[in-house]
């Protein structure tokens, strides 16, 4: 565990509990929030959330406090972004790598900047509040590409984080067996991964391959993507197990 954000945890908890306020964190990723989980049993009982501006997001900030406790609402101090080229016309493809890099070369701190979501027409990024008017000043371009950006009230109808239905036919619901499967790699790198610290289950770190996942899990792989588990739907003639994946794309 991250010493130094076990720290700041306990300071933020006792804060919030003793003094009746709300206090935040910076964007956690997913191995910041896996340490949280572990840490919370010795935390002191105050309420607590985990957000990230949207339904689905990976990295997320972490608030202590709630109405109840501190006897008024606070929001998530997160903006949403939107970044779009200039001209579509003369527009290069920019992944998320675009975006992140070109972010950080203005000198942004990686925890002051949560998910990126590449859509086709535009790119949604979520951040703290505090630095969103230097980003909309500063961020202009990525690669050879003029980018436009500004601050939106909400994001736009529709689903931001698309998936995939994917069905993997597996001897046993095991999540190496899955991540195998989904990744398309063989079962013993997909097992050498929980080792590495790799593989996370619904936010909190998985060292079992033999892990059974529940319906709704969200299974991330560092360096290859992420997927929730729907279940079994049907057996094949051969006795395996036909199961439903929604793959993030």
């Amino acid at each position: 565990m991250d010493e130094t954000l076990k720290k700041r945890f306990t300071e933020l908890a006792n804060r919030s509990y003793h003094q009746g306020i709300y206090c935040f964190t910076h964007f956690l990723d997913l191995a910041g929030r896996s340490d949280f989980m572990s840490l919370l049993p010795s935390l002191p009982p105050v309420p607590w959330k985990l957000f990230g501006g949207a339904e689905g997001c990976e990295r997320q900030m972490l608030r202590f406090g709630s109405e109840e406790l501190c006897g008024y609402d606070q929001a998530f101090p997160i903006a949403i972004l939107r970044i779009a080229p200039l001209s579509a016309k003369f527009a290069e493809p920019l992944t998320h790598r675009d975006y992140l890099g070109s972010l950080m070369a203005l000198g942004m701190e990686r925890e002051l900047l949560g998910d990126i979501v590449v859509r086709k027409e535009a790119a949604y990024l979520f951040c703290e509040d505090r630095i969103a008017p230097y980003i909309v000043e500063h961020f202009v371009q990525a690669r050879h590409t003029s980018l436009s950006c500004e601050i939106i009230p909400e994001l736009p109808d529709g689903a931001l984080f698309e998936t995939k239905r994917v069905l993997v036919q597996v001897a046993s619901q095991r999540v190496d067996a899955l991540v195998a499967h989904v990744f398309k790699m063989s079962r013993g790198d997909a097992q050498a991964l929980f080792p590495a610290g790799k593989i996370f289950v619904s936010g909190r770190l998985c060292e079992s391959p033999g892990h059974p996942p529940r319906p709704g899990d969200v299974i991330s792989v560092r360096g290859f993507g992420r997927f929730r588990y729907a279940g079994v739907e049907s057996l094949s003639k051969k006795g395996k197990e036909n199961t439903v994946v929604e793959l993030f794309v």
